[in-house]
Formats: structure tokens, sequence, C-alpha cells
């Protein structure tokens, strides 16, 4: 199973935790989170990140030691740090979390790593969308033989 560790902004990444762990309480993976405070270093950063990757890697030897940063902004420090601790090829990362990109993650965090990236990433942007209110259709009331005068559309 690929762990999941998400880097982000304070409080972004703990309530993005949180939210994970309102619709998969029992833990299907690993799950980790950095908030990323403003007055944090660099260093003091990644060392966190690479604690929080260690805390979690598979003791048996045949699974594969493989995990997913999820981070906010491409270039802010969040995504600057998880850079310098990934290597592309056991530990990526996505930029852009949002809750169904992390849904979809965690749903699917027993395939590998690659095909966890695709539905992760797909799944982020079809939560991206324009919700419009519906209105109500422009009928016209019509004088009914209703003794109470309710007017009932349907």
């Amino acid at each position: 199973m690929v762990r999941l560790l998400i880097v982000a902004h304070a409080p972004l990444a703990s309530a993005l935790q949180d939210v994970a762990r309102h619709v998969f309480p029992e833990p299907v993976v690993a799950l980790e989170a950095v908030d990323v405070q403003p007055q944090h270093r660099p260093e003091d950063i990644e060392a966190a990140v690479r604690a929080a990757l260690d805390r979690h890697r598979p003791t048996n030897a045949a699974d594969p030691d493989e995990a997913l940063i999820l981070t906010d902004v491409f270039g802010a420090t969040p995504a600057n740090v998880a850079q310098r601790v990934a290597d592309g090829q056991h530990v990526r990362i996505l930029a852009g979390v949002n809750v169904p990109m992390l849904w979809r993650a965690l749903a699917y965090a027993a395939l590998p790593l690659d095909e966890l990236i695709n539905r992760a990433m797909v799944g982020g942007a079809q939560g991206v969308m324009p919700i419009t209110p519906t209105r109500p259709q422009n009928q016209v009331l019509q004088p009914s033989h209703d003794s109470k005068h309710h007017h009932h559309q349907q």
C-alpha cells in the first residue's frame, strides 16, 4: 500500500487529514499531515516530512516502499520542501490537493503508485466544477379553485 502524506500551509494539512478520517474512519492506509507554519524554516519542514515518511515504512521487505505526497500549491514552500524529499520514483508529489483528490487517493491506495496518481489527479480535477443554484421554472400562477388560495407548483 502506498503511504500518503499531506504537506500544506497550516492548518490545511491537518484539516484535510480530519476530513479523510471523517469518510475513512478505519485507516485504509498510513496517512500523515505536516502543517507548514509561516515561521518554520525549510530545513525544519524537511525534517518533519522525512520523519513522517519514515514512521510508516513497510516492515515487510516484500511490500513496496512507496509514498505519495499531496501538497497545496506548486512553487510554494510545502511543495518545494516535498521536492527535496521525493525521488520521483518511490516518493512522488501531486500539487493542488483538494478533498476529492484526497478521497480518491485513499480509496485507491492499494493500486500501484502510477495508477494511484492518475486516479487521484482525475478525482481532483473532476471535483472542481461550477455549481449554479437551480431556479424555479418560469411558471405563471393560474387562479385556482382552491378555497384557501394555496398555490401549488408542480
